[in-house]
């Protein structure tokens, strides 16, 4: 029988587009950074910004849950492993 870590893999496509919003995500944070190095920055303004990489994390989180919910929690009946993702399903929900 194959272990969680052989058979439950991330989507390929998700991944790809996990690592794209992440990048883009890099970017924003790096410009969050560059706003702190000036002093004429508008504290708001950073605010906002941060609040915009909240979101853009939050989406790849979503992303990365649904496929996750698609691909494994929905065939673990057939798999016989539904305790084992019951818990981590319980383990994920708290950290959302």
């Amino acid at each position: 029988m194959k272990t969680c870590c052989e058979s439950l893999r991330l989507d390929p496509g998700v991944r790809s587009d996990a690592r794209r919003r992440l990048l883009s995500v890099k970017g924003h944070v790096e410009g969050v950074l560059r706003m702190l190095e000036d002093e004429t920055v508008y504290c708001v303004d950073v605010l906002k910004q941060l609040k915009a990489v909240e979101g853009a994390l939050g989406k790849v989180g979503q992303l990365v849950l649904r496929s996750h919910l698609q691909e494994h929690v929905v065939t673990a009946h057939g798999r016989g492993d539904e305790s084992r993702i019951v818990e981590e399903l319980m383990e994920i929900l708290k950290y959302r």
